[in-house]
């Protein structure tokens, strides 16, 4: 099979990142704020200095960790039907933006802080759209005890949902406790939600080189409970790395080697996931830089890393063009995506998001995901063999010939041609007032018709009672 894939670093770059990454591991180290992963790390071989907070991770322990980490796993979906197999055999799999304190209101049009309801609705439409893969708890619900964010995020997003659910609010081991019972409850139990993980957690380091306590301790659990982790390295170049694109591959590649010597310490075997979201500081105001050209260009070298340890990779966000935004940026927007999108990886992520990441709009979901169900089309993989070359066409044609009518023509036509959604394509063509209001209309369409098949009233219940019992214990 042939595909669509950017090789931007050459073998020889290839071997200097990993090489420096184990010299970095070894000689510099990781900051880990938590004795109980230290003690872990230093069981496993690693020089700990507890005073200091420090890990220097032998090339052994990453060597180990490379070896058990699977190669091969399945992000599982309420429904089965929404399965995904790791690795991809043919475009990414596509998620939504996460995390995201505030809304664009789908009704009114007002730029406000997020509640449950909105995270609910977002959900839900994210589940009706086909290439839409999974769902990342999306926001960030202000009508929530802060320490309770992460299972109240988990759990409704979880019912509104039959996909598989990716959390990224990770606050304390004892929260992590809580959503694995959670999603327990909808598995039928610990043991079979080992069997089918019908959740997954993001866990950010904190560049450069270091873990803080709760997260650390909450990708344990996670790890442990059989929960496919995403290691999410995210350096910004002149503040939290080198300023460089290879100092920037360096430290995430660093810090994803690093994040999966943690996950397998825990639980050798357990799945996990690279992750790189990196980019230049913006200069003027010290914010992350998403609109930087170097954003699909570590995208791509982090990709290309990930698949030379034949590991899972997440690196790749898609970047929509604004459903209000200035088509002026269309092509330097598009061209980033092509970047991150064909840059050696299994999922992107980013559908719906606006603000700098900030924020989530439910037309910007769907105009995003109806773009990324065209584009993926040509991430698609193109079966290269003698039958398909035609040659045998070619003889019975000879020069000059047509093959309008040629049996080889009739086969392969329209099985083997890519052939776009004709309605999507008006739909995405259209001025940006009229799409606007046309979006409008979908999204509103979507969300009086779309049923979710829902949790049985008995499981709600019991969910609702284990947040109601943590928040009077921890949150509150």
């Amino acid at each position: 099979m042939a595909y669509l894939k950017t090789v931007f670093l050459s073998k020889s770059e290839e071997d200097l990142i990993h090489e420096k990454s184990i010299e970095c591991l070894q000689d510099v180290g990781v900051r880990v704020d938590s004795e109980s992963v230290l003690e872990l790390l230093e069981k496993e071989g690693a020089s700990v200095d507890y005073e200091n907070h420090l890990a220097k991770i032998p090339e052994k322990m990453v060597n180990q960790a490379l070896e058990t980490a699977p190669k091969e796993f399945t992000l599982c979906g309420r429904d089965p039907k929404h399965d995904l197999e790791f690795p991809t055999k043919s475009y990414p799999y596509a998620t939504t933006n996460g995390l995201a304190p505030f809304v664009n209101d789908y009704e009114t049009g007002e730029y406000r802080l997020s509640t449950r309801k909105d995270l609910a609705s977002f959900t839900r439409l994210g589940d009706a759209i086909d290439s839409v893969d999974f769902l990342w708890t999306s926001l960030t619900p202000t009508d929530v005890p802060p320490l309770a964010e992460g299972p109240h995020t988990l759990w409704t997003t979880m019912q509104n949902t039959t996909k598989h659910v990716q959390g990224v609010t990770v606050q304390s081991a004892e929260a992590a406790r809580i959503q694995i019972e959670l999603a327990a409850l909808i598995a039928g139990g610990k043991e079979e939600l080992k069997k089918r993980p019908i959740f997954s957690m993001v866990v950010c380091p904190i560049a450069p080189l270091s873990f803080e306590k709760r997260a650390i301790e909450s990708q344990v659990e996670f790890a442990r409970a059989g929960a496919p982790i995403v290691g999410l390295a995210m350096p910004s170049g002149g503040m939290s790395a080198p300023v460089t694109v290879a100092g920037m591959i360096l430290t995430a590649n660093a810090e994803n080697l690093a994040s999966l010597v943690i996950t397998q310490a825990a639980a050798p075997g357990a799945p996990h996931i690279f992750r790189t979201e990196s980019s230049p500081m913006n200069m003027a105001d010290g914010s992350f830089n998403y609109d930087a050209p170097e954003f699909g260009l570590i995208f791509s070298g982090s990709g290309q890393m990930t698949r030379r340890y034949n590991l899972p990779s997440f690196n790749g966000d898609f970047c929509g063009i604004e459903v209000a935004g200035d088509q002026r940026e269309t092509m330097f927007t598009h061209f980033i995506t092509y970047c991150a999108c064909s840059a050696h990886t299994d999922i992107v992520a980013g559908l719906g998001g606006m603000d700098n990441a900030k924020g989530v709009c439910f037309k910007q979901l769907l105009v995003d995901a109806y773009t990324w169900e065209c584009c993926r089309e040509y991430l698609k993989p193109v079966d290269i063999t003698e039958e398909k070359l035609g040659l045998d066409a070619l003889r019975d044609i000879g020069p000059r010939g047509t093959f309008l009518t040629h049996r080889h023509t009739r086969k392969y036509l329209r099985r083997e041609l890519i052939r776009l959604d004709e309605d999507k394509r008006e739909f995405l063509a259209m001025e940006k007032e009229k799409q606007n209001e046309k979006a409008g209309e979908l999204v509103n369409k979507i969300l009086e018709e779309h049923q979710v098949t829902p949790l049985d009233e008995s499981i709600v219940r019991k969910g609702d009672g284990i947040i109601e019992a943590y928040e009077q214990k921890y949150a509150e």
